[in-house]
């Protein structure tokens, strides 16, 4: 379905966050357009359509890996181009980008699914011929922050994450639930109200850094979700900061703000 024509059949928060996402899909095309150069390779982790991951290999010497999960409160409706920009100036800064897709609610996705999906592509990085997985950063937009930070905490994978960075990220999922965040999509992700399975909240503190990056007048992911996920984390003797930035929801997946010029400078710190 084309995007003008989704723009007509979703909810009104949808409507407005489907034609901002329009704008960074302009942005994404115009990205793929002027960077034909480079190779993306496209890594399959499973056999559904979803299941697969694009591979841009960093420039010059590599300083990591850095995880893409894309948001979009875990719909169909939303798909790893959000996550393309990124992904080429990650590549541009030194880092090998690895942008994931995954089944979500709509076509196979949900809970246990959608993490299932998250887990197992991170964990296809061991079988990729020449990429060093000692550093591994796992960067999430919106419910996409919720799956990098829930993969952070995983018990003995066979990649282990380093670092979490959650952008504008869904972590208190009972109090997204309540507060109705994504028009029910809390309730849609996990088929009822037994949150705690999936809820970053319950993992504090984890054993690796996690930084949340939110923009000031984020009204459709309130800071408040960043603000208490770090404030329970700090108090609990976890490696979690809270980094302001300007802006609202989609500023921090922009390669052209000064919010992602703070996230660059946040992965290089990590």
């Amino acid at each position: 379905m084309a995007l003008h024509a989704i723009v007509r059949t979703v909810g009104p928060m949808d409507r407005r966050q489907v034609l901002s996402l329009m704008a960074l899909a302009g942005l994404a095309a115009c990205v793929s357009s002027n960077e034909k150069e480079r190779s993306v390779e496209t890594i399959t982790y499973g056999d559904d359509a979803s299941q697969f991951a694009e591979l841009t290999r960093a420039h010059g010497a590599s300083k990591g890996v850095v995880v893409v999960i894309h948001g979009g409160f875990w719909k169909s409706l939303y798909d790893l181009s959000l996550g393309r920009p990124l992904a080429a100036s990650l590549a541009t800064h030194g880092w090998d980008a690895y942008n994931i897709e995954y089944r979500r609610v709509g076509n196979g996705g949900g809970w246990p699914n959608t993490f299932d999906d998250v887990s197992a592509g991170i964990d296809a990085l061991a079988d990729v011929d020449g990429l060093d997985t000692s550093t591994v950063v796992t960067l999430g937009h919106s419910a996409g922050g919720h799956l990098a930070v829930l993969a952070a905490g995983r018990t003995a994978p066979t990649v282990p994450v380093t670092a979490a960075i959650s952008q504008a990220g869904v972590l208190d999922l009972a109090t997204a639930s309540e507060e109705n965040l994504g028009s029910s999509a809390v309730k849609a992700f996990m088929g009822g109200d037994a949150f705690a399975q999936a809820d970053p909240m319950t993992q504090i503190p984890l054993s690796v850094p996690v930084r949340c990056i939110h923009g000031v007048d984020d009204d459709i992911v309130p800071i408040s979700q960043s603000i208490g996920y770090v404030d329970r984390a700090k108090q609990a003797g976890g490696d979690a900061e809270l980094i302001r930035v300007e802006g609202d929801h989609f500023v921090v997946i922009d390669p052209s703000s000064q919010a992602w010029v703070r996230t660059l400078k946040v992965l290089e710190a990590l």
